[in-house]
């Protein structure tokens, strides 16, 4: 286990109604004027955003409203979010919905406490060490999706426009001060959207579990755990999109496979993560659909680096591979996790996913390697992405 700092701040409000508490948390946590940030349709139409105004007004909170957010969130409406925070006074961001709005909400809290500046945070692949965010204002959640972690995590990732990049920032400062998470609210998802939830929280887990460091058995276990978790309540939650407790335990899954208390202590890959991105923001699919599709094939080209590792992963995870060899064992487990991903109903293939392989050339460009390796399992250049972009085909 290598040296770490762990430091989770965020005040976890989980249950049944619990979105009523929003404005006294707000409140709690220093607010008094609270820019709600939020996607579109479905907060407005089932009510949660009025239940939300009226938590807040009860509180005696005050707040302006900005919806809007999309899948893969734009830069554009991080750009007026900030606007709106420094003309209306905003001391702190609330987050209504999933990734997308909470990594948003992030983007508007350092432009706000940094005179509007917030794209400089953002960088890619090419740098190696990302700028120290300075200041933001705090932020909260109403989470709607179980998927990203956003919750509770220290990162935000954000699709700058024109170019159609997608950048991240990350820091402790960027962890939400507290997080309503209710699962009733995500009954209401699509079985698509949830399975891309699934995919993406798997792939949380899997960034971290696929390491190089050696002695790590406490954090190898809560991995397997949680992924073993997230594969049996998927089967209950696509069998009934309404079981509450399939839910629940989604949702903190969603909230501990990115929270980094299962990857503290080793040293993580982000690959897939790396990989998936470009794809994401060139065809604007859903992230988790993207990890899909790479995740596997990442798998496919890296697992003779240490088949050992693939082959607990196999036998520990998915319980086959039990009497093979490790090398077999590994290949089983692939096939396995790309069974469980095709059963709940996403995407394995490029053109499944309506990419396009004469595009590979591109992805590659735009990830933006610039000399610099991708990945801490299997440090990747340039020829080994489009390898694996080829593998997606």
């Amino acid at each position: 286990m290598t040296d770490f700092n762990f430091w989770s701040p965020t005040y976890f409000a989980f249950g049944k109604g619990k979105e009523a508490q929003t404005g006294e948390l707000v409140k709690r946590f220093g607010g008094r004027k609270a820019l709600v940030h939020y996607g579109g349709k479905s907060a407005v139409a089932s009510g949660l955003i009025e239940r939300v105004k009226a938590s807040l007004a009860a509180s005696g909170v005050e707040f302006a409203l900005l919806g809007g957010v999309q899948p893969n969130p734009r830069s554009t409406l991080v750009d007026e979010g900030v606007r709106i925070a420094l003309s209306e006074g905003v001391d702190f961001l609330l987050a209504v919905g999933g990734g997308s709005a909470i990594d948003s909400a992030k983007a508007i809290a350092i432009g706000a406490a940094n005179g509007g500046e917030w794209r400089r945070f953002y960088a890619g692949r090419e740098v190696k060490v990302r700028p120290a965010i300075p200041a933001a204002l705090p932020v909260g959640v109403v989470l709607t999706i179980a998927a990203a972690g956003s919750e509770g995590s220290t990162n935000s990732v954000i699709n700058l426009e024109p170019q159609n990049l997608k950048r991240a920032a990350g820091g402790d400062i960027l962890r939400p001060r507290f997080a309503v998470l209710n699962p009733e609210l995500t009954a209401s998802l699509p079985p698509f959207q949830t399975a891309c939830g699934l995919a993406d929280m798997f792939a949380h887990l899997c960034e971290r579990y696929f390491s190089p460091t050696k002695d790590v058995s406490l954090t190898d276990n809560l991995c397997e755990a949680v992924m073993k978790t997230v594969i049996e309540e998927s089967a209950k939650v696509m069998a009934d999109p309404r079981d509450y407790q399939a839910r629940a335990n989604i949702m903190w899954a969603g909230t501990l496979a990115h929270n980094d208390i299962c990857g503290a202590g080793r040293v993580q890959d982000w690959a897939s993560h790396g990989i998936e991105h470009e794809l994401s923001a060139l065809y604007d699919c859903a992230h988790g659909a993207g990890l899909a599709v790479v995740m596997p094939a990442w798998m496919a080209y890296v697992h003779k680096k240490d088949d050992a590792r693939f082959a607990r992963f196999a036998r520990n995870v998915f319980g086959v591979g039990r009497d093979d060899s490790d090398e077999a064992a590994a290949l089983a487990g692939i096939a396995a996790f790309r069974k469980w991903l095709k059963g709940i109903g996403l995407p394995l293939t490029f053109a499944e996913l309506g990419a396009r392989e004469e595009d590979i050339p591109l992805l590659v460009k735009t990830l933006n390697l610039s000399g610099n390796t991708l990945g801490g399992f299997m440090p990747l250049t340039d020829k080994d992405v489009e390898a694996i972009y080829r593998l997606c085909l």
